[in-house]
């Protein structure tokens, strides 16, 4: 017999990795709202453009992407805390407190106040593993919103790029 092995807590180790901040929307195939805050995004491709997201097993958000075939990255701005807090609340009315539209290939509601860049993506693959699932979208269409500096999540709160504000002609030069 195999002894059973138990499992780490990965927690504090993701928890030292500072990322960015996403909210990933869609449209459910009746035309519904849905979105979460999400800081689990990578892109795997540059030809396909393909970007990865991990969005948890059970959620009404993963499962209209998965009805409607398509999803929206939004780039959360520094000054957009409130909202990624709204949409990792779970509140139903998360779409009645915040700026959104849909305009060209929409994948889902773009949150345009808090957004800074927004992807729009067609879901190619959608894969379990463990109590998340890992969804493949090629980007059909990304636009940038405006010239802001990310939220920035790490340590179990969410913070902002100041140390580089200095070097934030560096982003801007990157950007244009």
């Amino acid at each position: 017999m195999v002894p059973e092995i138990q499992q780490p807590d990965i927690r504090p180790l993701m928890a030292g990795f500072p990322t960015g901040v996403a909210v990933i929307t869609t449209l459910a195939p009746g035309g519904e709202p849905w979105g979460m805050t999400c800081t689990s995004l990578c892109s795997v491709a540059l030809d396909p453009p393909t970007l990865l997201v991990c969005l948890r097993q059970g959620s009404p958000t993963l499962d209209a992407v998965r009805e409607s075939g398509s999803f929206s990255v939004n780039l959360l701005h520094s000054q957009a805390r409130s909202t990624a807090e709204l949409f990792a609340s779970g509140a139903k009315d998360r779409f009645e407190k915040v700026a959104w539209r849909t305009e060209g290939p929409v994948g889902g509601p773009h949150l345009y106040e808090a957004a800074h860049t927004v992807a729009d993506c067609a879901v190619e693959d959608v894969q379990p593993v463990g109590d998340h699932c890992v969804v493949m979208g090629r980007a059909v269409d990304v636009a940038q919103l405006q010239l802001q500096l990310p939220l920035l999540y790490g340590m179990r709160r969410y913070g902002s790029w100041t140390d580089a504000a200095e070097d934030s002609h560096l982003y801007y030069d990157f950007m244009s």
